[in-house]
């Protein structure tokens, strides 16, 4: 199993906050004690490993389709007005993120970012619809080939605290790169244009770079 980049010095902070633990706990001759602190604070360690795994997968490029950002569940398929860059109707797909999803985020089209922005905001459980405005999000903007603009935003959750993004305004990107990483439980929305030919379903598991959304 890899690691994600994103995760080398939250693990390394974690290993080490478990190793003193256990360490100073150790010196006690409290063997009860010793074995509950092992056996409660060990499966943290693990489970924040297991949070920046980074999955080795095969991506076949679908140039005319848009690939699910991320791994989780279709949570919103609806027609909604899209206000920071169209300002216009659109057609949302959302994709929830739990804790025990990898959270790698993929580009879900291949093309040229044309539009990048970080914002600041709060922290709502991101299935809730607000979290796409009111949360801090990260919005890009990516033209295909053709002329089509789709709009991918990476939303932070009531436990993210983060939202890591990498491609830069003009970059040529393909659905075999990273779109970045949310730490701790997020959401990716998809705006696509009206009359999308959706091919997900609400509550659907959905795999990222994997999984067809779409056909443009």
């Amino acid at each position: 199993m890899r690691v994600h980049k994103e995760g080398f010095l939250v693990i390394a902070a974690a290993f080490l906050g478990w190793l003193i633990l256990n360490i100073v706990v150790g010196l006690t001759d409290e063997l009860y004690f010793r074995c509950f602190t092992f056996l409660a604070t060990t499966p943290v360690l693990i489970l924040v490993i297991r949070f920046f795994r980074h999955p080795r997968r095969t991506i076949e490029l679908k140039p005319n389709s848009a690939l699910a950002p991320a791994d989780g569940q279709i949570v919103a398929i609806e027609e909604t007005l899209e206000l920071e860059y169209f300002n216009d109707r659109r057609l949302q797909v959302s994709v929830f993120m739990s804790v025990y999803n990898v959270h790698v985020n993929w580009i879900p089209v291949p093309g040229v970012v044309k539009y990048f922005k970080h914002h600041n905001g709060r922290f709502m459980a991101a299935y809730l619809p607000k979290s796409s405005t009111d949360n801090e999000r990260a919005t890009t903007v990516i033209e295909m080939a053709d002329g089509t603009e789709i709009l991918v935003r990476q939303i932070a959750g009531a436990v993210a605290k983060r939202i890591i993004s990498y491609p830069k305004v003009n970059a040529k990107v393909t659905q075999q790169n990273e779109l970045g990483f949310i730490r701790f439980g997020s959401r990716v929305d998809l705006f696509l244009p009206i009359g999308t030919k959706v091919l997900v379903e609400l509550g659907q598991l959905v795999t990222g770079s994997q999984t067809v959304i779409a056909d443009l």
